[in-house]
């Protein structure tokens, strides 16, 4: 699978998938990185990639032109006209609520996933239409940008992969995972206090093990 970024800040994507599990994935290549500054492919000579919106509002909106260049410039491993193979996605706060669910269908459905970073007060919806895009979010708040959101989703997605995880991790939801956790030493002392481990995980007993890890977590919140 391939990760495509189209961004006016690729520092920041690149930081990212520069380091640990990621990077690791790429090296072996089970995954594939292509981020485009979406500034070189705007034809204003300042490189300007937003304008005041129609209709009047706040802020700036990120102009379509410079994005529709870069994503024509896109590698993609699946074909443009392979609906089923290119998932284009743009991050907005109104968008469809991403799960790892979700993660998991990507991961099996697209071999290219291309994100759309948008800045300021959102992007020209006429890139959404163009490209066919669909808008999701990561939650319920608001950030500044799109980038984080997209590593987020990039994130979830290549841990379905197999493969990118290596034999010191594994998928935790495939497994009973609680959200207490312990390692050594069994009694930790803290300001004069002991601290020690649940018994029962020190016993060896694999299915109450399981059975308290079962307990420790959450409620889902309805």
């Amino acid at each position: 699978m391939k990760f495509h970024f189209l961004t006016i800040f690729p520092e920041m994507i690149n930081s990212y998938i520069g380091e640990s599990i990621l990077k690791r994935a790429a090296e072996k290549k089970l995954i594939a990185f292509d981020v485009k500054n979406i500034r070189e492919y705007s034809k204003d000579k300042h490189k300007k990639t937003d304008e005041r919106p129609y209709g009047g509002g706040p802020g700036m909106v990120m102009t379509a032109e410079p994005i529709l260049n870069a994503y024509a410039k896109l590698k993609l491993l699946g074909s443009r006209t392979t609906k089923s193979k290119v998932k284009v996605v743009m991050l907005s706060p109104s968008g469809k609520m991403f799960t790892n669910t979700i993660a998991k269908k990507m991961a099996k459905q697209y071999s290219d996933i291309v994100f759309i970073c948008g800045r300021y007060e959102g992007v020209d919806d006429r890139v959404r239409k163009i490209l066919k895009a669909d808008e999701y979010s990561v939650g319920g708040y608001t950030v500044t940008g799109g980038e984080l959101p997209a590593l987020i989703m990039t994130d979830a997605i290549a841990r379905q992969i197999p493969g990118v995880l290596g034999k010191g991790e594994s998928v935790e939801e495939t497994r009973i995972a609680s959200p207490r956790v312990y390692t050594r030493p069994e009694t930790l002392m803290y300001k004069g206090k002991k601290y020690k481990v649940p018994k029962v995980l020190t016993q060896g007993d694999h299915k109450k093990i399981d059975e308290w890890r079962a307990l420790q977590k959450p409620k889902q919140q309805k």
